[in-house]
């Protein structure tokens, strides 16, 4: 399984001849390097409804017959403009030929704000656990920490874990520090970070916070082998 780092909140996953992709936030996105035009996703996972996770959903999507797997009210929204999805809610998990997913909770917002303005509610947001190739990654979407991540990590041992460290709209780095004690993650990639002034970090702070050596700054770009 290869996992790689594209800036924001978009991580892509190869396994089992699939391309995976989360949030993929790639049209406005001065961190990515991706361009939509060389992106061929077989799935796309969503955290939440936000313009900035959603992202370019509709057009890869189309193009390439993804499936984009999500809460429920994100699935009814993209389905009704003509995109292959699943739904799934807080708590529930299925297996998919690629994997398993698991959608855990998030404490964060969820509208998408449509070109003129009006705000579409999206459902809760939440985090994702991936099971493939018996491995176990943790997207933590955008959140807070909350003790319940204790029992995420005691539930489903984490291989490698993706936390917001931003700030402002998601925990900075001593909360996500927090939340990978709670989580017991095997290691720790901080996201969610530089992609607009208010959220600019030093990801490397995140890193000396951790109490185990098991944080990892992820440039974009950068694609490690599980």
């Amino acid at each position: 399984m290869k996992v790689s780092f594209h800036g924001h909140a978009i991580v892509k996953v190869e396994t089992k001849g699939k391309t995976i992709l989360f949030d993929p936030f790639i049209t406005g996105n001065e961190l990515t390097d991706l361009k939509v035009e060389d992106v061929k996703p077989d799935v796309i996972i969503l955290t939440h409804g936000h313009n900035d996770h959603v992202g370019d959903t509709v057009e890869l999507a189309k193009k390439h017959d993804a499936l984009v797997i999500g809460i429920a009210e994100i699935a009814d929204y993209l389905g009704a403009q003509g995109v292959r999805t699943h739904g799934m809610s807080i708590g529930g998990a299925f297996e998919f030929e690629f994997g398993k997913v698991k959608l855990t909770p998030a404490f964060h917002g969820t509208g998408f704000t449509t070109e003129d303005g009006q705000i579409i509610y999206l459902g809760m947001p939440a985090g994702v656990l991936l099971t493939a190739e018996g491995k176990t990654i943790y997207h933590a979407g955008d959140t807070a920490v909350y003790s319940d991540m204790k029992l995420i990590g005691k539930r489903h041992p984490i291989d490698l874990a993706f936390l917001p460290i931003g700030d402002n709209y998601t925990m900075g780095p001593e909360d996500a520090a927090l939340a990978a004690e709670f989580l017991k993650a095997k290691q720790v990639v901080p996201i969610h970070y530089n992609t607009f002034p208010v959220i600019k970090q030093d990801p490397n702070k995140f890193i000396d916070l951790l109490e185990e050596e098991n944080g990892l700054v992820m440039k974009v770009g950068d694609e490690i082998e599980l």
